[in-house]
């Protein structure tokens, strides 16, 4: 495979991307056709980071392809399960996938406040550490 010229880090971000996308190109019995590799090469001109079903039981089979992607079309494998195939080219025309290139995933919350149904949030209540309601003053 291709050596990874992007960052652990942005990788796993990636793939965290790209968990929510479905396939936008299907390789079918005939393989890896000068046609799709059109359509690869033009669905990552417009979205960067795409996943790619291949049809066909054979593993070794998926991974060759895998590769021969990833070179063709000189962009970087991000994962690999199964039929699917996800891969990402940067381009420098288009915002990035990532808009700022991090990932918040930090609570709102801080770990040592109690949380807050959205019921009581909406009528404009907190739940205090005892577990009673206190309106919140604004």
């Amino acid at each position: 495979m291709p050596t990874l010229t992007i960052t652990t880090q942005l990788r796993n971000q990636l793939r965290a991307a790209a968990h929510a996308l479905k396939p936008v190109v299907l390789i079918g019995d005939n393989g890896l056709t000068e046609a799709v590799l059109k359509e690869i090469n033009l669905h990552l001109n417009v979205h960067q980071l795409i996943k790619i079903r291949v049809a066909g039981d054979d593993r070794a089979e998926r991974t060759a392809m895998y590769e021969q992607i990833c070179a063709e079309l000189h962009a970087e494998p991000i994962h690999h399960i199964g039929k699917i195939l996800t891969i990402y080219r940067e381009n420098p025309e288009r915002p990035s996938v990532l808009s700022d290139g991090t990932m918040d995933t930090r609570a709102v919350r801080s770990s040592n406040e109690p949380y807050t149904p959205k019921k009581l949030a909406a009528a404009g209540f907190k739940k205090t550490k005892s577990g009673k309601k206190v309106r919140v003053r604004r």
